[in-house]
């Protein structure tokens, strides 16, 4: 079954529902469109586009010291789907698009996609964050092309202290960037400063002095645990401490008027020619003003920093997804955006990434696969001819011998153990599963029209199951991670039984099957559809779920 069959179920979604009523088009006489409003009222109008997950500097906050597992070329997004997914939020209201990394000045089409990107009608602000290494090469072609905003991170003022936290020598190479961009006319230069305590934080009056003769927007950024670098609480210095110790030397600090949605809260010493701010993602949060969405290096959408839900729009773009069906898949993940994050010491203790593999596979592999091989899709009367071909080719001495084999997820002992899959080679494996819900009447009607309390049940259930492929290493004790291509799921009403069929659809090309990844995508799906009708009857069964095909691996094809 195509993508495509999967996505169909949505449009129903988009002509019934008016929340979609004017979602594609260009935005005039509003803000933003639905799609891009959240449950809490949220606008989000600022998209963060990562170019690529390579840099130059090895910071400490930012990964590990052993680096990072990157993804393959061809799985990151390319110019023109930079430039499709831009044009795709411009229209839907974004105002801002800032470009990120990694490192993006490392993309050779930095200044193409700036250029391209900036000449779209309703785009106020494009942005770029950069180490700035090289920026000082760039920076006049980049200005022409369209860039008009510029963050450059810097953490310390000192040579030697800087190349310990960036594990890079170039502060003076980051500085000449720094006067090269105020030449060049950008006003102001925004500096990045993650603040450690122990390692410098005894560098703000500094960094503070770096405003008195030029127009620079020095930020503070509380120290944010990521995977791999090493974040405790006690190296983390609270915004309210860094206020205190800069008061001692100027006590006049003088707080500033903030913009609606803005990240940081500005102070400026008076007489100063730019000012300094605090950006208090651990003590203070902004979530509740949050207006950024974010979009990783291989094109998954994001929409929270801290996050772990994400969904593929590269793959949508791929797979000629139809765009009004794509917005509905935007809408679904803007919507189920929570209220904040989970907080500092919550954030400590989750699984995360490396900063610089935000949004990108947890479980990344340092070994590049070979290509997948073409995945053909059958209709129902060839794959019952292939599928009893394959079940002939089984002879009775072998079904007696299946009989015998034993349990792979035990020991000789008969103790739990996970299944060595290190000897095989990466094959193309898909698996589909089903699930059945009864709603009865009431609960079916209500879904039907799209008027559950709750929200819509259909595509947040999408959203649920889609999510769920994707942790079920985390929650299945002995399942293997695997590097998931696709994902889809199809979601149907009956009318005549009054229930939500809901079929599950997984696809990769790795060591070991996905059936279980098809179960665990159908079951929360399932129980998604249960938790938001609950409250309008108890009539709702579970009925089954059950896997129905999978192929691939030894057994190469099964179905029921």
């Amino acid at each position: 079954m195509k993508l495509n069959h999967f996505f169909k179920f949505t449009q129903r979604c988009l002509t019934s529902s008016h929340r979609f009523a004017s979602s594609y088009v260009n935005i005039k006489d509003q803000e933003v469109s639905p799609c891009l409003i959240d449950s809490f009222g949220r606008k989000h109008s600022y998209l963060r586009i990562s170019l690529t997950e390579r840099c130059n500097f090895r910071c400490q906050y930012c990964m590990p010291e052993e680096g990072v597992a990157l993804s393959p070329k061809a799985n990151l997004l390319t110019t023109n789907e930079v430039i499709k997914i831009s044009s795709l939020f411009v229209r839907l209201g974004v105002t801002k698009i800032r470009f990120t990394g990694g490192e993006p000045l490392i993309r050779k089409d930095l200044t193409n996609i700036i250029k391209t990107v900036s000449q779209q009608e309703g785009l106020h602000t494009v942005g770029l964050t950069t180490n700035g290494l090289v920026l000082y090469r760039q920076i006049k072609e980049l200005k022409d092309a369209g860039l008009n905003a510029l963050n450059i991170s810097l953490d310390s003022l000192i040579p030697a202290k800087f190349e310990f936290i960036a594990r890079f020598k170039g502060l003076n190479k980051v500085m000449k960037s720094i006067d090269a961009a105020l030449e060049t006319g950008f006003d102001p230069v925004k500096i990045n400063c993650v603040v450690m305590k122990g390692i410098n934080d005894d560098e703000l009056i500094s960094f503070v002095k770096l405003t008195e003769h030029k127009n620079l927007d020095v930020r503070f950024i509380e120290y944010s645990p990521f995977g791999g670098n090493n974040w405790k609480d006690n190296k983390m210095v609270p915004y309210l401490e860094m206020i205190s110790r800069i008061k001692k030397e100027f006590p006049d600090l003088k707080r500033l008027k903030d913009l609606p949605n803005d990240t940081s809260k500005a102070y400026k010493v008076p007489g100063f020619k730019g000012q300094i701010g605090f950006i208090t993602s651990m003590t203070e949060n902004f979530c509740g003003s949050c207006n950024r969405l974010r979009i990783t290096a291989d094109g998954n959408l994001k929409v929270c920093l801290f996050g772990t839900e994400e969904i593929s729009l590269r793959d949508a773009l791929r797979q000629n997804i139809p765009e009004d069906v794509i917005l509905n898949t935007i809408s679904t993940a803007v919507l189920s955006k929570k209220k904040q994050h989970a907080g500092m010491f919550n954030l400590s203790k989750m699984k995360n990434r490396p900063m610089i593999l935000i949004g990108a596979s947890p479980n990344k592999t340092k070994f590049h696969f070979l290509p997948c091989a073409k995945v053909h899709y059958f209709n129902k009367a060839t794959l019952s001819s292939i599928l009893y071909q394959a079940q002939a080719a089984f002879t009775t001495s072998s079904r007696s011998n299946l009989s015998e084999t034993a349990l792979t997820h035990t020991n000789a002992e008969g103790k739990a153990t996970m299944v060595d899959v290190g000897s095989k080679s990466p094959t193309v494996r898909i698996a589909e599963a089903e699930a059945i819900v009864y709603l009865g009447p009431t609960a079916f009607k209500l879904v039907e029209q799209n008027k559950i309390k709750k929200g819509d049940v259909l595509s947040i259930a999408n959203f649920a199951g889609i999510m769920a492929a994707k942790r079920t290493p985390d929650l299945i004790p002995l399942c293997h991670s695997i590097h998931i291509d696709q994902v889809s799921l199809n979601l149907r009403l009956d009318s005549t039984t009054h229930e939500v069929k809901i079929l599950s659809r997984v696809k990769a090309c790795d060591k070991t099957g996905v059936e279980m990844e098809a179960l665990t995508s159908a079951t929360v799906a399932a129980l998604t559809v249960y938790d938001m009708c609950k409250a309008v009857t108890k009539d709702i069964i579970i009925k089954s779920v059950k896997l129905l095909l999978k192929t691939g691996g030894k057994s190469n094809f099964f179905s029921k």
